[in-house]
């Protein structure tokens, strides 16, 4: 019982310094030096209208925009995760053939394989970066539905090209809100 009072004014303590001072003062300081971040990258039109978030992948369906990965969670944060289909999964080819359709459906036109990485939902479900080859596969398809020519759609991908981080981590990538956002700004 001697050991009770300072027991619980260590608790009252620690609760109150790692459960408010400290999430605040981190917060406040990363507020100060990184703004955007800390907010999640929210992006707004010039209404101040909620758009997306440059972090989290948004669907896509229009021949008008690149589309992003596929999402095994239907591109909704709060579940997040992967479908857990493993490769001998026929529910997995199943969507892996669907989702090959819907891109040969969507440009007839197109010659070789998919990228994989517009077949394969990502380990989240919610990744908002496809690789360079995904974007450029989809040029001609945007190009065509926005009658615009193709190789002012490919300038625009090339310009939005993200190289590895410090030359070294991750693969180079492409944002598939900012693409969009600045596809609609070209005019014809």
């Amino acid at each position: 019982m001697k050991q009770f009072g300072p027991a619980l004014k260590m608790l009252i303590f620690m609760t109150i310094l790692t459960g408010g001072v400290y999430p605040f003062v981190i917060t406040e300081i990363g507020n100060f030096f990184f703004a955007q971040k800390v907010e999640g990258s929210l992006v707004y039109n010039k209404a101040g209208q909620l758009i997306g978030s440059k972090l989290v992948a948004q669907n896509f369906k229009n021949s008008k925009y690149f589309w992003p990965r596929p999402s095994a969670v239907e591109y909704n944060p709060l579940p997040s995760g992967g479908s857990n289909l493993g490769p001998t999964s026929a529910v997995l080819k199943k969507t892996y053939e669907e989702r090959k359709k819907r891109l040969m459906n969507a440009d007839p036109g197109m010659v070789g394989e998919p990228p994989q990485d517009l077949l394969f939902a990502s380990g989240s479900g919610l990744d908002p970066d496809i690789s360079p080859s995904a974007a450029l596969y989809q040029v001609p398809r945007v190009a065509k539905a926005r009658g615009l020519d193709s190789n002012k759609v490919l300038a625009l991908v090339k310009k939005f090209i993200k190289p590895r981080q410090w030359q070294v981590l991750g693969e180079p990538r492409v944002n598939v809100l900012e693409l969009n956002l600045a596809l609609d700004k070209i005019k014809r």
